[in-house]
């Protein structure tokens, strides 16, 4: 499973909704939580595999560490077909990178919480409040399936200091996409 990269056209398009929960679902989202872990990212979006479907994973890595905690897994889930119904709380400055970005790091400015709306692996329906880091890391990833990358939304001046650096990424972005055919799946 490879990461596309910023330049890559899967990253700007719209994902569809996901219409059917199955197996081979599942092993896509194994294999994306491999790929996550193994660049140690914390969130990763269908698109940035070349799968233009709204889903995507993440792993806040809360408790990590903590043996008195029983809920090893509270920062990981499952996202299918994502909805924000509201943001919460003040806006937040806060570094960002990207795994399809690599290398660059910036803050970003995005609301401290956020009500959401989606589906588990299970098809059932979740709706919570996230704070902190997970809403960060959940708006990251939705932006993702609406052809939004985080760059998009740093300031001018802060795009113009980054702009040698992103064309090259770019560059390359658009040039891997071309070797691996374009294959967007949906």
């Amino acid at each position: 499973m490879e990461i596309r990269l910023i330049g890559d056209p899967v990253l700007r398009k719209r994902a569809k909704k996901v219409e059917k929960i199955d197996e081979n679902l599942k092993d896509v989202i194994d294999e994306m939580f491999s790929t996550m872990y193994l660049y140690d990212g914390v969130g990763l979006a269908a698109p940035q595999v070349g799968i233009s479907l709204r889903f995507f994973i993440m792993d806040s890595r809360e408790n990590e560490g903590d043996s008195l905690t029983a809920n090893k897994e509270k920062g990981k889930k499952v996202v299918i077909n994502p909805e924000i119904i509201e943001f919460v709380g003040e806006e937040v400055s806060f570094e960002e990178g990207c795994l399809s970005i690599p290398d660059i790091f910036e803050d970003v400015v995005r609301p401290e919480g956020v009500k959401v709306r989606y589906q588990d692996l299970s098809g059932n329906i979740i709706e919570e409040e996230l704070h902190g880091y997970q809403a960060r890391i959940f708006q990251h990833e939705t932006d993702h399936l609406d052809g939004i990358l985080f760059t998009d939304k740093l300031p001018i001046v802060k795009k113009a200091r980054l702009k040698k650096e992103l064309n090259k990424l770019i560059e390359k972005g658009k040039k891997r996409a071309l070797e691996l055919g374009e294959a967007i799946k949906t």
